[in-house]
């Protein structure tokens, strides 16, 4: 059983394939190139088939949430809808404004594309299988975040429509909202462990056995839901609510560039699900299960675990407005932030001065929850105080005192 197990886990389709080129080349450029195109492809093949098989996932979940069957008559239980999906959107007629800017029209479905897949390349799947091991890892994450921001607005400007451009707008708005309390929650795993290498993040929680979601968990509430706007799915579907502004910055794209701007959406929900997972949840490490379980195993469970949430999140919410959306960033997020980052820089300067063992990691997140506990109760009273439309419970009074009316008066002829 043992043996069984260790092949499982031990199993590398492409270690003999090193092995021979090297043999066969002593060329350390080649084996470099050859290696970093098969990384690549294995990279693109997971966002690719992901990406299909996140159109049925979420469809099929939320349909079951809503008490409906979902898709279920392409293929056995629905599975090749996504399929003829994809059909269906490259026979369509592709339309373009006669008014619109040609070049810039055409250059958003693919810009998109580019920081959604660019991001898995500084995911650690494994101790040895990173594909970019950057020390500004964490930097480069937030860097390309704001890329598409650019992508989306140049969508919405060069469609020469005004709802477009609205759209757009709406998305640089909320961008720049949720991009500083962002960047301030990640900023509380980087001071922790003293690196911005991803990789260094999951070494850091595997070493000490812990992780940095229990010591940090208001940086995982900030950042999950920052996340969740900057993805433009619901509650923060704001850019493209039906309702208000036609379909947001994609109102003119149909075909293949309609369904690129959707596929995008879903693959940027895997990126946001694994940074989730290595920056606060020990990446492809389990308390030692991925001893016996391959790591890259534990690590897609992972992004598929949050991503599950995030689509449970969109089958239930309703849609925000635009003002409670800015004032939930601004009033809310932004100070919690803010104040995080002061109690964590002051938990890593003792714990740093005074060379405490581990046992600390376990205080800090004692007192971490707490206080993540009392300021939400403190922020969430302070900011929806003035959105109760609720009547208070009504009290019963037993004793009534009602003044007694004076008695009427009579005329002579009889009227009061």
């Amino acid at each position: 059983m043992r043996a069984v197990v260790a092949a499982w886990y031990d199993f590398d389709p492409f270690h003999e394939l090193y092995e021979w080129i090297g043999d066969v080349t002593s060329s350390e450029e080649l084996v470099y190139v050859i290696i970093a195109v098969v990384g690549a492809t294995g990279i693109l093949s997971f966002v690719g088939l992901g990406a299909l098989a996140n159109v049925w996932l979420e469809r099929k979940i939320i349909g079951r949430i809503q008490v409906r069957r979902g898709p279920n008559r392409v293929g056995p239980g629905g599975l090749l809808q996504p399929v003829a999906d994809a059909i269906k959107l490259i026979q369509k007629e592709v339309l373009q404004p006669r008014a619109s800017d040609g070049k810039l029209y055409n250059l958003p479905p693919i810009l998109v594309f580019i920081p959604a897949m660019l991001t898995f390349a500084v995911f650690a799947w494994a101790p040895d299988m990173v594909y970019a091991d950057l020390n500004v890892g964490v930097l480069y994450l937030l860097a390309l975040s704001s890329v598409t921001s650019l992508a989306i607005f140049m969508a919405g400007w060069a469609s020469n429509n005004k709802y477009a451009l609205l759209g757009a707008m709406r998305v640089i708005a909320m961008a720049v909202s949720y991009e500083i309390p962002m960047v301030l929650a990640l900023l509380a795993p980087v001071l922790f462990t003293g690196t911005m290498s991803i990789p260094g993040i999951v070494d850091f929680q595997r070493t000490n056995d812990i992780w940095l979601a229990f010591m940090l968990p208001l940086p995982v509430f900030i950042y999950a839901i920052s996340a969740t706007a900057e993805l433009n799915r619901t509650p923060a579907d704001i850019a493209e609510a039906e309702s208000e502004i036609v379909a947001g910055f994609h109102t003119e794209y149909s075909g293949m560039k309609f369904g690129l701007f959707y596929a995008v959406e879903l693959i940027n929900s895997l990126a946001v699900s694994g940074i989730l997972a290595s920056l606060f949840f020990g990446g492809y490490s389990l308390f030692g299960i991925d001893e016996y379980i391959p790591p890259w195993i534990i690590f897609i469970g992972k992004i598929y675990f949050f991503y599950f949430g995030l689509i449970w999140l969109r089958g239930t919410w309703p849609r925000l407005r635009i003002d409670q959306l800015m004032a939930f960033s601004w009033k809310m997020l932004i100070p919690l932030a803010l104040i995080n980052i002061a109690v964590v820089s002051a938990e890593v300067l003792i714990w740093r001065l005074n060379e405490f063992d581990s046992w600390i990691f376990w205080v800090y997140a004692l007192m971490n929850i707490v206080m993540m506990f009392v300021l939400l109760q403190f922020f969430f009273t302070m900011l929806t105080k003035n959105y109760y439309r609720l009547p208070r419970r009504a009290t019963l009074i037993h004793d009534v005192s009602v003044p007694s009316l004076p008695a009427p008066t009579f005329t002579q002829g009889g009227n009061a």
